[in-house]
Formats: C-alpha cells, sequence, structure tokens
C-alpha cells in the first residue's frame, strides 16, 4: 500500500484532535444552557426594564419642557390675568397655537388643558369652555390640591371628555397627567396646566421594547404602588397587590424576586425610576424558560452530532480531492514527491519555496515599479512647484517622466490654479472638497491636451496644472490661456452646477521660475476678497494695479462700537446688520487682500478684548483648538468672511449676553420677593430695595414687572393682605395691631383698603373663617 502523503495525514490527526473539543461543547452545552436562558433572561429584562424607562423618561420629560414653555410664554403670562370669550379669537389662537407645538413632539401626548378659575375659562384641543359649565369641574378643581413635588398623577379620562378624543377615552379609561399651577410667579395660584398621555401609550412603548419577548409582559407602578401599565387594562389604577405583586417586596433600586400566580411560578425583575419614583416591572413565566432551555440544550446537542459527521465525511473527501491540485503544482515548479520525502520536506514547503523565488525575479519588481510611476510623477511636480526641488534637476527629471517631447516643444508657459467657491445655494458643502477636487482634476485632465499640459496636482484645496505652448507672440500666449480657462469654468459650471475661480501667472520660457509662477497663480487667486468668486484673474493685471495701492483705509471705528453696543444688548438683528455694515465699508475701500487683512484682524481683536473684559471664555464660542485668527486669514471671499464672523464670533457672543441676561432678569426678581416676604411690616419701598440691590429704581421696577405681571407696589400689597387674611383665619390678633404691623396709620385706612380688596371688613372676614 501505498504512503499517506503529508495532506492526508494532517488532515486526519486534525479530525481525530477536532472530535474531542466538539463532543465536550456539545455535553457542555445540553448541561448549562438551562442556567445560561435563565440568566440570560434575567439580564436581558434588566436592560430592557432600562430601556422602556430611559424612553418613558424622555417622553414624560420632554412633555414636561415644553408644557413649562408654554407656561411661561408671554402669551399665557398675559391671557391668565384676563377673561377669555369668543371675541378674543386672537388670544385663543395664539394659545391654541402654543397648544399645538406641545403635540407636534413624539411623546404620545393625547390634549393640553389650561383652566382659569379666577375668570372661568378652560381651553383644550376641542375649543374654549366656560369652566363654571363643565361638567368634571369639580374634579378638575381638585387638581390644585396635589402636593407640591407630585406632578404626574392619574386621573379617569372620562374628566377630559371631548369629541375629539371620545374614541380613546373609551379605550383607555385613564390618564397619565402632568399637572402645573398657574400664575407660576404669583402667589395666589387660580389657574391649572395639564397635560395628558393615555395610559394606553405607555402600553404601546412596553409592547414596541417586549415585542421580541413572547413570554414577558410588562407593569408600570407609581410613587404610590398604583399601577399605570398592564396588558389587562382593567387592573390600571388598581394597586399593585391587585395583579398579585407584592408592594413590600419593592424596596430597593432594582431587584428580582419569584411569586407564584395563577399561572405558575413567575420570574419579576423590577427597577424603580430616579426621576419619578416609578417602578417598572417585566413579568416572565418560569416554566415557558426552562422550556425553552431544555429545547435549545436538545437542539446544540443535536448540532454537534450533525457537525461531528458532517467532519468526518468533509475529512474524508477533503484528503483525496485537494491533493489533487497539489500534485499538478509540484509537477509545474519540476519536484518529484520521492524527491522531496527524501530531503526531508513535504509538498507545501517545496511550493513555498518555488514562489518566494518568483516573488523576488527581476521581472516582477520592474512590474511593480511601473505601477507606481504616476504617482512618482505627482508627487515631483507638487515639490518642483512649492520649490522644494532644485531648479537645474526639474527638466532632467521631467524628462524621465515622459516630458522630453513638450518640453521640446514648448517656447511659452504660465500656471493655472483652480479653487472651488463655495456658494450658499449650492448643492454641496464643504465635506465634499476632496470627491469634487478630483472631479475638476478629471475635467482639465479632459479639456486640455496631454501635450499641452503637464499632469495637473491637488495641494492645499487647489488643483495646479503647468500649461505651455510652441507660440512665441505673448499676445497669442494670453489668448490662447484665457480661452482654455474660461472653457474649463464653462465645463464645470455645466457638469458639475459648480463655481470655481482661475488665477494664471506670468509667461516664463525657464523651468527655473516654476515655483516662483505657482505662488503668483495662487496669489492672483486671493483677489476674490474684492472681486467676489467665479473670476478669472492673470497676475500681470494685479501687479500692474499693485503699484498704485496705498493703505488709505479709514477704519469705520463708529460702526464697531455700535456693534460692540449691540452684542452686549443681546440685539441679534442689530447686531447681524451692523456686521454687515462695518464689512461693506471695510471692502469698499481700494485695497490688496494683505491690506484687508488689517482691519479684518482688528476687528476680531476688539470682539476678543470684549469677550475677556465680560469674562467671556474663548473655549465657549470655540470649541476647537485652532486659531480664530489663522481660520479668519484663509477665508478668500468677501461673503464667507462675513459668515464666518456672524457664526463664529458674533452669534455664539449674543446669545452668550442674551442668557445672562434672563438669568439676570430672574434673579433680581427673587431677591426682592425676598426682600418682602421678609420686610414687608416695615416701610419697604422700591427705593430701598434699588439701594439694598445696588441697582436703579426704574430698571428694578420695570424687570419686576417684566417677570411678574404686577408693580412693586401691588406685590407688597397683596402679600400685605395675605398675611392679614392669615392672621385674621389663625390668631386672635386684634385689627389695629394687625394695621400697625402692615404699617398703616390708622386701623380706619385698613379696613378701607380691606373692605376694597376684599368686599368684607377685616372683622367680617374673621367671623365668616370661624363660622364656616
Amino acid at each position: 500500500m501505498r504512503s499517506l502523503s503529508f495532506l492526508s495525514k494532517m488532515t486526519i490527526f486534525g479530525f481525530l484532535l477536532g472530535t474531542l473539543p466538539v463532543l465536550f461543547i456539545g455535553a457542555y452545552a445540553y448541561i448549562a444552557s438551562s442556567n445560561a436562558i435563565q440568566e440570560n433572561v434575567a439580564n436581558g429584562n434588566r436592560q430592557l426594564l432600562m430601556q422602556i424607562n430611559s424612553n418613558v423618561e424622555q417622553k414624560l420629560t420632554t412633555v414636561n419642557h415644553t408644557l413649562n414653555q408654554v407656561i411661561h410664554s408671554t402669551v399665557l403670562k398675559d391671557a391668565i390675568n384676563h377673561p377669555l370669550s369668543a371675541d378674543d379669537f386672537m388670544t385663543y389662537n395664539d394659545i391654541r397655537n402654543e397648544i399645538r407645538y406641545m403635540q407636534s413632539f413624539d411623546t404620545k401626548l393625547e390634549d393640553v388643558i389650561l383652566i382659569n378659575e379666577r375668570h372661568n375659562w378652560m381651553v383644550k384641543n376641542s375649543g374654549l369652555y366656560d369652566y363654571g359649565k363643565y361638567p368634571y369641574q369639580k374634579q378638575l378643581s381638585s387638581l390644585r390640591n396635589v402636593p407640591e413635588g407630585v406632578s404626574w398623577v392619574l386621573t379617569p379620562s372620562e374628566w377630559f371628555y371631548s369629541e375629539e378624543n371620545a374614541r380613546s377615552t373609551s379605550a383607555c379609561p385613564y390618564n397619565i397627567s402632568l399637572v402645573k399651577k398657574l400664575p407660576t410667579a404669583g402667589l395666589e395660584k387660580y389657574g391649572l396646566a395639564i397635560a395628558n398621555i393615555p395610559a394606553c401609550g405607555l402600553q404601546e412603548i412596553a409592547e414596541l421594547e417586549t415585542s421580541d419577548e413572547p413570554h414577558a409582559h410588562m407593569i408600570i407602578l407609581d410613587e404610590e404602588n398604583r399601577i399605570l401599565l398592564h396588558r389587562d387594562p382593567a387592573l390600571i389604577g388598581q394597586p399593585a397587590d391587585a395583579a398579585g405583586m407584592p408592594s413590600e417586596r419593592l424596596t430597593d433600586e432594582s431587584g428580582q424576586f419569584v411569586v407564584a400566580g395563577g399561572q405558575g411560578k413567575q420570574s419579576v425583575t423590577y427597577y424603580r425610576s430616579e426621576l419619578n419614583g416609578w417602578h417598572y416591572l417585566s413579568v416572565t413565566s418560569i416554566s415557558a424558560m426552562t422550556k425553552e432551555s431544555a429545547k435549545i440544550g436538545m437542539y446544540t446537542l443535536y448540532v454537534c452530532l450533525f457537525m461531528l459527521l458532517l467532519s468526518m465525511i468533509l475529512a474524508w473527501i477533503g484528503s483525496k480531492r485537494m491533493y489533487s491540485p497539489i500534485q499538478l503544482l509540484l509537477a509545474q515548479v519540476g519536484e518529484r514527491i520521492t524527491d522531496s520525502g527524501k530531503r526531508g520536506r513535504n509538498e507545501f514547503q517545496v511550493i513555498s519555496e518555488r514562489v518566494h523565488h518568483l516573488f523576488q525575479s527581476k521581472s516582477r519588481l520592474e512590474q511593480e515599479v511601473q505601477q507606481h510611476v504616476q504617482q512618482a510623477r505627482s508627487f515631483f511636480l507638487m515639490r518642483a512647484l512649492q520649490g522644494n526641488v532644485r531648479a537645474s534637476s526639474v527638466p532632467e527629471k521631467l524628462t524621465q517622466f515622459g516630458y522630453g517631447e513638450q518640453l521640446a516643444e514648448w517656447r511659452a508657459m504660465a500656471v493655472m490654479a483652480l479653487q472651488i467657491d463655495f456658494q450658499e445655494d449650492s448643492r454641496y458643502s464643504k465635506s465634499d472638497l476632496e470627491l469634487l477636487l478630483f472631479a475638476v482634476q478629471n475635467i482639465v485632465e479632459e479639456l486640455i491636451p496631454s501635450r499641452d499640459r503637464l499632469a495637473p496636482v491637488s495641494m492645499d484645496n487647489t488643483i495646479v496644472v503647468v500649461v505651455g505652448s510652441s507660440a512665441e507672440e505673448p499676445e497669442r500666449f494670453s489668448e490662447m490661456m484665457y480661452a482654455v480657462t474660461e472653457q474649463v469654468q464653462s465645463q464645470v459650471a455645466g457638469y458639475l452646477q459648480l463655481q470655481i475661480s482661475i488665477g494664471l501667472s506670468l509667461p516664463f520660457g525657464d523651468l527655473d521660475h516654476l515655483a516662483v509662477a505657482c505662488r503668483e497663480g495662487v496669489e492672483a487667486l486671493k483677489q476674490r476678497m474684492k472681486l467676489g468668486t467665479g473670476i478669472i484673474i492673470q497676475y500681470e493685471h494685479l501687479h500692474q494695479e499693485g503699484t498704485q495701492t496705498t493703505l488709505g483705509l479709514s477704519y469705520p471705528s463708529y460702526i464697531e462700537n455700535e456693534l460692540l453696543d449691540a452684542i452686549k444688548l443681546a440685539e441679534k438683528e442689530s447686531a447681524k446688520e451692523l456686521l454687515k455694515q462695518f464689512l461693506h465699508a471695510v471692502f469698499a475701500e481700494e485695497l490688496s487682500p494683505r491690506e484687508y487683512q488689517i482691519p479684518l484682524a482688528r476687528l476680531l481683536n476688539s470682539l476678543l478684548v470684549v469677550m475677556q473684559e465680560s469674562g467671556v471664555g474663548l473655549a465657549q464660542i470655540h470649541p476647537m483648538k485652532g486659531s480664530l485668527l489663522e481660520e479668519l486669514l484663509k477665508l478668500p471671499t468677501h461673503a464667507e468672511i462675513e459668515d464666518w464672523f456672524w457664526t463664529c464670533v458674533v452669534h455664539p457672543m449674543v446669545k452668550i449676553f442674551r442668557d445672562r441676561r434672563e438669568a439676570q432678569y430672574h434673579n433680581i426678581s427673587e431677591k426682592i420677593i425676598d426682600l418682602v416676604q421678609h420686610h414687608y411690616d416695615s416701610d419697604l419701598t422700591l427705593e430701598e430695595c434699588a439701594a439694598r440691590l445696588h441697582y436703579n429704581a426704574n430698571y428694578l421696577s420695570s424687570v419686576f414687572r417684566k417677570e411678574t405681571g404686577h408693580s412693586f407696589s401691588e406685590y407688597l400689597t397683596m402679600y400685605r393682605f395675605n398675611m392679614a387674611k392669615r392672621w385674621l383665619s389663625d390668631s386672635e390678633m386684634p385689627i389695629k395691631d394687625i394695621a400697625a404691623k402692615l404699617r398703616y396709620n390708622n386701623p380706619q385706612n385698613f379696613i378701607r383698603s380691606f373692605r376694597k380688596q376684599e368686599g368684607v371688613t377685616p372683622g367680617q372676614f374673621r367671623e365668616r373663617k370661624r363660622s364656616g
């Protein structure tokens, strides 16, 4: 019998070695699958609960944020202090627009209700209502008794019945309601803002997340352990014990326990929300998990047995079929099996040696070098244009790269530099720059014959190409260059809908001037700062005009001062217009591109000085680590400079000053209210508050009225009357002492003011409170 080959020996050995792990893995999988499945289900349930909790809290937070925007809006602040009827269409329409804006978010928000008990009106999705005639007026008014700090409550859907949500009311008997008391800045709360999410909305979120868990269902409990979500709608609103969930087990932030129910033992995984104290429970049948794990264990065992059988067959077939091409390869390299065996080498070692020898051959190396010629040529041209190559060696190297024939024919040459102009209405963005440069370079190669140019190269976001001609007359060469540039510009606009600018160097006849010509072409492109985009400019014209240019700029300091004042006052539109006027005044002067950098850098410096004096950090407006001045000096056009100043400097500063002003207003009002609450029994005046807070009295009056809707004297009087009513109700303090504490000269003045405010005398008020 012929001896086995090396491949056959290795195949049989690998089969024997691989059999033991396969059998071991199958047995281990069968034994461990049950525990692994239960542990994976428990971990999966924890992740699922946290995901559902995150989704629910995100929607609740969004509703809370948008409702805060509504109740703090100017429209609602004005409306809450006045009656509202069918004649007030504009006010009603503004309120409805605020409500629609809230419902535009994907939060399952069904209805938003605004209630004003003082002026007896209610606004909701279905329209404007007389609050006193609303069927569930008492139930809704009871929501004003919700304790402070509790915002989400469970309410019956029928309280908010209307024609628009009649169908959803029958489907979802309960709502989860966000309750806000109005007005927010006043002492007396006589209004409500209510945002309703149907309990079914939570069920939809839970079903979406648990669609991959057929044996699990979700339960959500509020902070009082009442059911907010259950697959049985009849249990919503009932205590957790009604669903077989013992509330005394829900003590930790998260955990797991087992309960015995009508459907057997169930594993309960729970998680308590840090936001509102709700409990999220995932209930899974233990019997279903055990049954599933047994199935998986059996399937694993069957798969292992199948793999074992399949590996035996493949090893047998593979060892016979795979050896045929190896014999053929050995014959091709001129080696016999017996010879390799005598030398102590196997078949693979022989083949490897032959292949390695082929890769070292001279022909293969020459082929690889040839493939990189184009890259080496582009790299050399780039270095030559940048002046990094000895001028005397440029003709020789270009000849080696195949340009000898062109150099011999050319009598005049010029460098053409192309840059892309991004427009506001362009369909491209600056992130497409590399791809667009590649496309423009291809168009240049197609339009200009290879005999009239060197290979275009891309460097510093500029395409540079050397163009030559056999024409000796300068006028003829200039006409040819201008025609070529117009054709390139037209074709790029036609094919790519893209605008480019082209700069042309002075003509030259010696390659020693190649780097200088490249700088001339790029320098010509800088005229876009003055001339705009989509230009074709020759350095020759720039040179002629440059000899007459002097720095005679009259710096628009008055506009700069107005711009800085507008930024400090957070006047966005005014700042934008003044920035436009400033740049228009600067670019109206006849200057060179480098001279324009002086007033632009001066403006940037003034803005940075204002930032520093105001305590604004550079990282607040420019989180990147680059230099603002370097970014500014790289911008080529008027439009890009204006957009950069507004986007990167001015507008961020305006937003910072605006936020500071709003925070200052709120802080001032809180300090005034605190003074009133602590010194209401003294002769407190607005001027005294201004002296204590170190502000102008007129300024304080304006800020306080904007924040609270009342003047200082009105608020002080309201607070004193509230204190008087508290003393009349809860104490035996004589009326004359109350009048004295509230700074009335005599009790009669106090009695007259009290009767005018409340409609009864202080004594009558005390008797009513005691009899009631």
